[in-house]
């Protein structure tokens, strides 16, 4: 930007209209009811008066953390705005839970980022009013931290965020100019007294830091923004050749492809091993990220990159942190949410199952649900499954007779021979009658409760395990 440019100031509705012309679908503004973001939505009202935004393109999102005693009040004052403006707004209430040594800062950020990643439309624009400001912070905020490129490029201009995508169109227009702006145009906005708390970080750097660093060098935010964005392109470049490597390394996990996104949880760790150090650090950081979850530390990424591929032939190593952890299987290592494959105590009891047709049975924690269908070729006898069975976890010993004369198998072995997941095998779930397991999940059926050649069609069914996401199926 020229310095004449900056002088005159940048018109933020003009800015905004530059950023987000060109590209068809609605627009969601998330709204605190702050400063900057009751500017954003005035401007985006502005260009739908003029007709450069469709009529019933353009709504608001409150996320509301519930950190303040005034929360609920700031969501009542978003209301009362976006009545007066006529902006459709969803409010959206999360709980912030901290674990101990947790940042509430990044908690609560993780918090409301999911939460809009969750209310946002196929193709729809969420717009954020980071400005120049916030972009200087968050660098030297990431430079305290020991961050590497990817930290330093601070904010990207656009970024996928759900099903559409996350906007931020101010990123060059410093906080003084939005200000000026509003004020001009005599609107009242929420001041939070959280952002006073000098405990913060982001506080802090605000208030105490870059007050002395403009006093001696004037430009101080253009400068560090700046230098974010020749970060973000070096990331961008890195991303590239990364994302090569990903591909090569990625295999499908299962013949049948439960999930769409399974294969995106994997990574052939032997053919990692043969790149250098530092690309196998890159390209494990850009596959957690790409799993959704929140990367590990140095420390936890190094445990990654050596413990795992380190471990017995016939160990099932894991490392844990706060955002995830990782597990290897054979030759693949599993990027996991920390709780996937933590067997939830909610559903380990037995219960009773009163089946009809097409009714569904949540087995609760992460176990999934259970359904019958009617199916014409269905394995199952509906004349000979009893009205009232059982659905239970394996506790360890169970058989079940697979053939009508022969031998019982060991679930156990049923369930290691069809590549099951090591983590995944404790929530199978078994149905029975009696002392009798008529069924392993949809993947294996005792040879009574079978259908016979000549079973009539209508007589059939299909029992149906709706597995999470997370559920795999590896081959090797």
């Amino acid at each position: 930007m020229s310095a004449s440019r900056r002088r005159r100031g940048v018109d933020p509705v003009q800015l905004l209209q530059s950023k987000i012309s060109g590209a068809s679908g609605p627009l969601a503004v998330a709204l605190s009811g702050g400063r900057d973001s009751v500017a954003l939505l005035l401007a985006c009202v502005a260009l739908r008066e003029s007709g450069l935004i469709g009529a019933k393109a353009l709504r608001a999102i409150h996320i509301d953390h519930g950190l303040q005693s005034q929360s609920r009040a700031w969501a009542r004052e978003c209301r009362a705005l976006t009545r007066e403006l006529e902006v459709p707004l969803t409010v959206r209430r999360v709980q912030v839970t901290l674990a101990r040594g947790e940042s509430l800062e990044a908690i609560a950020r993780e918090q409301r980022y999911r939460a809009l990643s969750t209310l946002l439309r196929r193709d729809e624009r969420l717009l954020t009013a980071h400005h120049l400001d916030d972009q200087a912070e968050t660098l030297l905020l990431q430079l305290l931290r020991g961050a590497g490129v990817r930290g330093l490029a601070a904010m990207p201009e656009v970024m996928t965020l759900g099903r559409g995508s996350l906007v931020r169109p101010w990123l060059a227009v410093p906080r003084s100019q939005i200000e000026a702006w509003l004020r001009a145009r005599g609107r009242h906005w929420i001041e939070d007294p959280s952002n006073q708390d000098l405990r913060f970080d982001r506080n802090y750097l605000r208030q105490s830091v870059m007050p002395t660093l403009t006093a001696r060098w004037p430009s101080a935010h253009a400068v560090i923004a700046r230098s974010a964005a020749h970060l973000g392109e070096a990331q961008a470049l890195l991303n590239e050749y990364v994302n090569e490597d990903l591909a090569r390394l990625r295999a499908p996990t299962s013949r049948t492809a439960p999930t769409a996104s399974a294969g995106e949880t994997t990574l052939d760790w032997r053919s990692l091993a043969r790149f250098s150090v530092a690309r196998q650090r890159q390209v494990l950081r850009a596959w957690l990220s790409a799993a959704g979850l929140r990367l590990p530390d140095a420390i936890h990424l190094e445990r990654i990159r050596c413990e795992l591929p380190a471990a017995r032939s016939d160990a099932q190593p894991v490392v844990r942190w706060a955002g995830g952890e990782v597990r290897r299987y054979r030759s693949r290592l599993y990027a996991l949410p920390i709780q996937s494959p933590r067997v939830n105590d909610e559903g380990a009891a037995d219960r009773l199952w009163h089946w009809r047709v097409g009714q569904r049975l949540s087995l609760g924690g992460a176990q999934g649900s259970l359904r019958l269908e009617a199916d014409p070729h269905g394995p199952l006898s509906r004349r000979a499954l009893p009205r009232q069975l059982w659905v239970r976890r394996r506790a360890g010993g169970e058989s079940i007779a697979l053939q009508a004369a022969g031998g019982r198998r060991r679930v156990k072995a049923l369930l290691r021979e069809a590549q099951i997941l090591p983590w995944w095998r404790e929530r199978v779930p078994l149905i029975g009658v009696d002392e009798e397991v008529i069924a392993v999940a949809d993947l294996f059926i005792a040879a009574r409760y079978r259908a016979s050649g000549d079973e009539p069609a209508r007589d059939r069914l299909r029992l149906v395990w709706e597995r999470p996401s997370d559920w795999q199926v590896p081959i090797d």
